[in-house]
């Protein structure tokens, strides 16, 4: 019964998030910094938000209008585009000091938390746990299940991001970045004005 909630989990949320924003953000992300230090901020913030997902469940969705959420997202989406512009193909990118260590972390945490607050994955988790309630196990599949769906799919962006280089100019790359938050900023400003 476990191994079924577990494949049955895993595949939904993979198989969704395969191409979505999540995956893009990651992806965008592995370019400008460090991709060990991206990746601990994108699997904290997906055990943050499954862990939400699985234990509050639609009560997170009750406190937290999804307007604001969107709102909020949008313009972070935004902002990260308009810096990711700024500081594509600039001299001072490579003579300035590398990203610390925190300031990765917290911008992939960041950005990936706003990003899926509220999303089809967390919703689609948090109905797979209210599906599988009456045991812990069942709980606690889902969340494996969803976490490491989500890791996967993440280090699959941050790898494609990598190889990218191997074709494309960095320059160009960090351009489209760009490019590619803005669309999202405007899309979920769209999506919070239909909200309103």
């Amino acid at each position: 019964m476990e191994q079924s909630v577990f494949f049955s989990t895993f595949a939904l949320i993979f198989l969704a998030e395969l191409g979505d924003k999540t995956q893009l953000t990651a992806m965008a992300l592995a370019l400008r910094y460090p991709w060990k230090r991206i990746f601990i901020g994108i699997a904290a913030a997906f055990v943050v938000l499954n862990l939400a997902a699985v234990l509050i469940g639609k009560v997170l969705f009750l406190l937290l209008p999804i307007f604001w959420v969107t709102l909020v997202s949008a313009l972070l989406f935004l902002y990260f585009g308009y810096s990711t512009l700024c500081a594509a193909c600039g001299e001072e990118e490579e003579d300035g000091p590398p990203p610390t260590a925190s300031s990765a972390i917290r911008t992939a945490f960041v950005m990936i938390f706003m990003a899926e607050l509220g999303d089809k994955t967390q919703l689609v988790t948090a109905s797979q746990a209210a599906q599988h309630s009456s045991s812990f196990s069942g709980m606690g599949m889902v969340f494996v299940a969803s976490t490491l769906a989500l890791w996967s799919v993440s280090l699959l962006g941050i790898f494609a991001g990598k190889q990218l280089v191997r074709y494309i100019p960095v320059c160009w790359i960090h351009r489209a970045a760009g490019v590619m938050f803005l669309v999202f900023g405007v899309l979920m400003g769209i999506r919070c004005f239909s909200l309103y």
